[in-house]
C-alpha cells in the first residue's frame, strides 16, 4: 500500500467515525456473504491497538466490517509483549500498513495510574506502563486523566513505531496515535 493509500485509509477510518457518531453507521461487510469470504483467510487493511474497555469497539466506532481491522486490546492500551507480537505479525505477515493506537476518555487504567493507585501482580505492571504519560501536576480530574490518556497514546505509538522501525523506515507502515471521547463518540488524532 502506498503512502497515499495509507492516508486514504486513515481518512476512511475517520469518515467511518463521523458516520458512527452522527448515527448514520453503514455497518458494512457484516453479512453472511462477507463472513464466508473471510472465514478462510484474513486481509485486514489497518490495525488498532486499544483498551479492553467494553465501550471502545474499533469495528463499531470506525464503522468497519468483518476482516477490515486487526484489533489488539489490552488494559489501558498497554503495549506488552503479546500486543507487540500481534502487531508485528499484522505488519509483517498480513501486510497492514496503518496502525492506530487508540486511547480514550475516562479510561479506568489511566484513572488509576493518575490517582497513584497500586495494584496486585500484573495490574501493577499495567499501571507502571502508563505512569510515564502522567504530567507532574496531574490532579486526578477528568482533564488530567484525558491528557494522560492522550500522552500515553502518543508514547505508545512512538514505542510501537520503534519496534516496527524497519517497516516504518521503508515507508511500509504508519503508526498514528489517537483519542476517543466516550461521550461525543469522536476520534481525534493526537
Amino acid at each position: 500500500m502506498t503512502r497515499t493509500a495509507r492516508s486514504e485509509g486513515l481518512e476512511e477510518l475517520l469518515e467511518g467515525n463521523r458516520r458512527f457518531r452522527e448515527g448514520g453507521a453503514l455497518a458494512p461487510r457484516r453479512d453472511p456473504e462477507r463472513r464466508r469470504a473471510v472465514a478462510t483467510k484474513q486481509a485486514p487493511w489497518a490495525a488498532v491497538l486499544t483498551c479492553s474497555d467494553s465501550r471502545v469497539s474499533p469495528e463499531l466506532l470506525f464503522d468497519q466490517g468483518l476482516g477490515d481491522l486487526f484489533v489488539v486490546r489490552t488494559a489501558g492500551h498497554v503495549l506488552d509483549r503479546s500486543a507487540l507480537g500481534s502487531l508485528e505479525y499484522a505488519v509483517e505477515h498480513l501486510g497492514v500498513s496503518l496502525v492506530v493506537v487508540l486511547g480514550h476518555s475516562s479510561c479506568g487504567a489511566v484513572t488509576a495510574a493518575v490517582g497513584g493507585a497500586r495494584g496486585p501482580g500484573a495490574v501493577e505492571w499495567v499501571l507502571a506502563a502508563i505512569r510515564p504519560a502522567i504530567r507532574a501536576e496531574a490532579t486526578g480530574d477528568a482533564d488530567a486523566i484525558d491528557a494522560a490518556a492522550r500522552e500515553h497514546a502518543r508514547l505508545t505509538a512512538e514505542a510501537l513505531e520503534a519496534a516496527v522501525s524497519h517497516a516504518a523506515a521503508a515507508g511500509d507502515v504508519r503508526v498514528v496515535p489517537s483519542f476517543y471521547d466516550l461521550l461525543t463518540g469522536k476520534v481525534e488524532l493526537v
